[in-house]
């Protein structure tokens, strides 16, 4: 341990203790050092508990066996940090209740990685803890790299098929987008917008279903059918969201549904996103704003066209 975790010079007399795991234990810590070390042991307790609960539903003999290794640790930096403290902790309720509910909704990949993502926060409190708590510098290396090698090892199968949700919601949102926006200004009336809106929706989903169950199974993939039921769904739903506001708007409310239709475009890209980019660690602003500027880009130039069609053709409705 010494080896370790080298011994400071205090600038003042300290009293040190030995626990039983060869730590050199400070036992003069300031108010602020023993608060922070307070909030750290509710904490850990807190997410060893959330690992063991999500481990009951979570698929996969590995899965379990990951979330269970993980509570274990989370609970040994609790009893590391509790004896400095002193005190037996419960774990907040709340937050257990959150990311279970976060883990069944969402799946548990996503769940566990938002829950680690919010320990960044921590690290300024790590630094000011160093130089008073030895152990504080394995339980940082340890949340570092061995948690995050963890989280790396879990197998959840929507995440497998994130390619193809990624597939029918971006087609789904070009094409629609771009539909509903020709669509507004030719026809200018909610009910027709809607009734032709849905008509080419539902007609691409099965569509864009089955020519990803073909490509699939060209690639000679064993699971063609969860590939394309992924992106069908993926399509089905953005269609239903999509053409939501010409249905409960009235007719000729139908600029205002535009409006709308565009805001819940920005909403779903940005949820998507933020999605993905928790649960498989990637960029979330760059891949917003290349979404986003494209399913605008293209709602814009069909506006044109929309209007350019109504004017050549003479077609009044």
């Amino acid at each position: 341990s010494s080896a370790l975790f080298p011994a400071r010079r205090p600038s003042a007399p300290r009293r040190f203790s030995m626990d039983q795991g060869g730590f050199f234990m400070n036992r003069n810590l300031t108010p602020a050092a023993l608060a922070i070390i307070k909030k750290m042991q509710q904490s850990e307790l807190t997410e060893s508990v959330i690992y063991e609960e999500i481990a009951q539903f979570a698929k996969g003999i590995e899965n379990k066996e990951t979330l269970l290794r993980l509570a274990r640790e989370e609970k040994a930096h609790y009893e590391v940090w509790k004896q400095y403290t002193g005190i037996e902790m419960k774990p907040e309720p709340l937050k257990v209740l959150k990311y279970t509910m976060l883990a069944r909704i969402l799946g548990f990949t996503f769940a566990v990685k938002l829950m680690e993502n919010g320990e960044e926060n921590a690290q300024e409190e790590y630094e000011l803890l160093k130089n008073e708590v030895q152990e504080s510098v394995w339980i940082r290396q340890q949340e570092e790299e061995h948690e995050t090698a963890l989280l790396g090892m879990l197998d959840e199968e929507r995440l497998r098929y994130v390619g193809s949700m990624v597939l029918g919601l971006n087609d789904a949102l070009v094409e629609l987008t771009g539909s509903l926006a020709g669509f507004t200004f030719a026809l200018q009336d909610t009910r027709l917008i809607s009734l032709s809106g849905l008509i080419i929706g539902i007609s691409a989903t099965f569509s864009m279903a089955s020519s990803e169950f073909l490509a699939a199974r060209s690639e000679g993939k064993s699971d063609a059918l969860k590939s394309c039921t992924y992106t069908g769904m993926a399509y089905l739903i953005t269609v239903v969201l999509l053409i939501l506001p010409y249905l409960l708007l009235g007719n000729d409310l139908y600029l205002v549904a535009l409006a709308c239709m565009l805001g819940i475009v920005i909403l779903i890209i940005a949820g998507f996103t933020y999605y993905t980019s928790v649960a498989q660690n990637e960029p979330f602003k760059s891949r917003f704003l290349e979404m986003a500027g494209i399913s605008i880009t293209v709602a814009v130039l069909s506006f044109v066209v929309g209007i350019l069609a109504k004017q050549f053709l003479g077609v009044d409705i």
